[in-house]
C-alpha cells in the first residue's frame, strides 16, 4: 500500500519557489528528539567525570537544559568540547533519525526520484559556540562543499528553541534558481578557516544583496529542508548558550551531475572540489 504524502502540493510549490521548505513538529518531540538529547546530556555527564572537572554535578535529564554544563566544560578546555562534537554524531538515536524512512520519503516528494542517497559524512550534529567565529558558515551553497549529486537537500531541524541571539540561519530567497556560484577556496579574512568553512562565494557581498533574505525561528522537532543551491549563512552566536543543531543530506542517485562524478564526497571525504569541479574553482 502507498504510504500518504507528507507534502501538499502547494508546500511543494513554496519549495519550488524558495529553495526551501519549514515543517512544523515534523519529528516527534519524545521518541525522536529526546533520546538524541539525553545521549548528549549523559555524554557531557561522562567528559565531566572522565576530567574530574569542578562543574556543580548535573541534574536529572531535562529536554530544555540537555546541555547543562558544556559551557563550563569549553571554558576550561575548548578541546573536550572537541570531544563532545565528535561523540554525538555516534549516539544511535540520531543516526536513526538519519537514515528514517521519514526522511527518505520526505525526500522522494520533492524530488521525484525512487532511489535516494545518504550522503556519508553529511551528516551530523553542529555546536556553534557563543562568539566564535572560526567554525560559523559563511554565505554558501551545499554542493561545492558536499557534492555528490546537484539534485541534493539538506534536513537541518534544531535541538534547541532557535533564538535571535543564538543566531538564526540566513536564506536567500529563490538564489538556487540562478544556478551554482564559483568560488574562492580561501579566505583572505579569516586564514584559520580551511574546507568547507573558506569557501567564498564570487562577488558575494553583491550576490547575496539580489535576494530577499529570511531567518526563520524554530524549535526542537521542526524540520527545514533546503535545496542545494540555495545560498545561506549561520548567523553568529551572541547568547549565553551554544546552538545546537541537525543536519542530514540526502542526493538523488539518478541525477546525470552525481552519476558524471560517481557521487564523490569533498572535504570530508578527502577530495578538493578543483580536483572534481575545477570550472567553480576561481583560485
Amino acid at each position: 500500500m502507498q504510504k500518504p504524502n507528507f507534502l501538499t502540493s502547494a508546500q511543494i510549490e513554496t519549495f519550488n519557489q524558495d529553495g526551501f521548505l519549514i515543517i512544523k513538529n515534523f519529528y516527534d518531540l519524545k521518541t525522536e528528539i529526546e533520546p538524541i538529547q539525553y545521549g548528549i546530556h549523559e555524554i557531557i555527564n561522562i567528559l565531566i567525570n572522565k576530567y574530574q572537572l569542578n562543574i556543580k554535578k548535573k541534574e536529572a535529564f531535562n529536554s530544555d537544559k540537555f546541555d547543562n554544563g558544556y559551557q563550563e566544560i569549553i571554558a576550561y578546555d575548548r578541546k573536550i568540547g572537541g570531544e563532545i562534537y565528535d561523540a554525538v554524531k555516534q549516539i544511535p538515536a540520531f543516526v536513526r533519525l538519519v537514515a528514517s524512512s521519514k526522511n527518505e520519503q520526505l525526500f522522494q516528494e520533492l524530488r521525484q526520484t525512487n532511489l535516494a542517497g545518504l550522503a556519508a559524512g553529511g551528516y551530523g550534529i553542529r555546536i556553534d559556540n557563543p562568539h566564535e567565529e572560526q567554525y560559523r558558515a559563511p554565505w554558501h551553497q551545499d554542493y561545492p562543499a558536499q557534492l555528490r549529486s546537484i539534485n541534493g537537500l539538506v534536513f537541518w531541524s534544531p535541538l534547541v528553541k532557535m533564538t535571535t541571539e543564538l543566531g538564526l540561519v540566513k536564506f536567500c530567497v529563490g538564489s538556487h534558481k540562478d544556478g551554482l556560484v564559483r568560488v574562492h577556496t580561501k579566505d583572505p579574512k579569516n586564514p584559520l578557516k580551511t574546507g568547507a568553512y573558506a569557501l567564498i562565494l564570487e562577488d558575494e557581498k553583491n550576490l547575496i544583496n539580489r535576494y530577499p533574505q529570511i531567518a526563520p525561528l524554530s524549535e526542537p522537532s521542526d524540520l527545514i529542508i533546503l535545496d542545494y543551491l540555495v545560498i545561506h549563512s549561520s548567523g553568529f552566536n551572541v547568547g549565553n548558550r551554544s546552538r545546537w543543531t541537525m543536519q542530514m543530506r540526502y542526493f538523488d542517485f539518478l541525477e546525470s551531475s552525481g552519476i558524471k562524478i560517481s557521487w564523490k564526497g569533498a572535504f570530508a571525504q578527502g577530495n578538493q572540489l578543483q580536483q572534481i569541479h575545477p570550472e567553480l574553482v576561481i583560485d
